[in-house]
């Protein structure tokens, strides 16, 4: 007699599910947990109340429609900046030059504005700003893409060395052809304010958000749903093994860094025309690298992505609390990131697997 196989009942499964979650949800707890711990020493070694920082923390950051508004505006550019390195790192490589790129991008938006922000209609402004951001930043990591291919130089290096480069350019051209007066901090002139990004209503928050998350539900489709997607994670898994089996790595390389570069290049387009409306001295400062973190954070995966820069813009709003609330430094918050950051990417690691 055949013994007929039975699917377990739903009782069952949700047994074994909670079973796999809850471990996973206590580690990070823990690791958090833990994280705040140690931020708590540190802030009471300055003389002050954790308790009472932590309560003006969230009382400022999301108790408050402005501060909650800010960080869905800090939030956009963010998202794209962490896209820019989920998806070389689905094909193995490293891609710290979001930094660098965002900057190049920024710097075409900013050169196509300001030839035509006050002859051509808004829409057509934004759209050839657009158009220059991603061009640029996908050049800017086709830089370093070409370095690996032709030379093997490693990407991680190249792209962090671009950053650089690419401060000095922005620099370059604030004091130089781009400055608007002489008499003022170095500064290009501010865009016009019709080829600004609209907001969403009456909330305050800039359409980049918009772009962010839609980049992030297009990203997921082509990384999980498409061949190309496909080849990037069998190039990443194994290169060796997909050169003998003939598949273009050298292409796929490529691609996966112009497509990161062309991210970064909108996030740096969002945060002229949305945010700054000026490039300057200072311009998006560490957002390349806050995404580089968001990245790492979300383990490279494009929807946690999401979460992770929400987290990282609270923290950066929060900074405000810190300074003006308890008294401390608005840098000390780069302590809290650093803590939590280091309790999602170590703490909750287990037998050498990541939860």
């Amino acid at each position: 007699m055949t013994a007929v196989a039975t699917s377990p009942d739903w009782s069952t499964r949700a047994r074994t599910a909670a079973n796999s979650v809850w471990p996973h949800a206590a580690r990070w707890g823990a690791a958090i947990i833990g994280a705040l711990l140690i931020f708590s020493a540190i802030v009471a070694f300055r003389g002050a109340n954790p308790i009472d920082m932590y309560a003006d923390m969230w009382q400022s950051t999301f108790a408050r429609p402005r501060s909650v508004t800010e960080i869905f505006v800090r939030m956009a550019p963010i998202v794209l900046a962490a896209l820019a390195v989920v998806v070389p790192a689905r094909a193995g490589m490293i891609n710290v030059g979001g930094e660098g790129q965002l900057i190049l991008g920024a710097i075409a938006a900013a050169g196509v504005a300001l030839v035509t922000d006050q002859t051509l209609p808004g829409e057509a402004v934004m759209t050839l700003m657009v158009l220059a951001a991603v061009v640029a930043g996908a050049l800017w990591a086709g830089i370093a893409a070409m370095l690996r291919i032709v030379f093997n130089v490693n990407e991680a290096v190249t792209t962090l060395l671009l950053n650089f480069i690419a401060l000095d350019l922005l620099l370059f051209l604030i004091y130089q052809p781009w400055r608007e007066s002489a008499a003022a901090q170095p500064a290009t002139r501010e865009l016009n304010a019709s080829a600004k990004l609209p907001l969403l209503g009456s909330t305050g928050v800039h359409i980049g958000i918009v772009f962010a998350v839609v980049a992030v539900v297009v990203v997921w489709w082509v990384l999980a749903k498409t061949r190309w997607g496909f080849l990037l994670q069998v190039v990443g898994g194994n290169p060796e093994a997909a050169r003998r089996s003939a598949l273009p790595v050298t292409a796929l390389l490529l691609s996966g860094l112009l497509v990161g570069g062309a991210l970064a290049g909108l996030a740096g387009m969002i945060e002229f025309s949305a945010i700054e409306y000026k490039l300057r001295s200072g311009f998006g400062t560490q957002l390349g690298y806050i995404g580089f973190l968001a990245s790492w954070l979300a383990r490279h995966k494009p929807g946690p992505v999401l979460i992770a820069a929400f987290a990282l813009a609270s923290l950066s709003v929060a900074a405000d609390s810190l300074q003006l609330d308890s008294g401390l430094p608005a840098a000390t918050v780069n302590i809290l990131t650093a803590l939590l950051l280091m309790a999602a990417l170590g703490w909750t690691t287990v037998k050498g697997r990541k939860s």
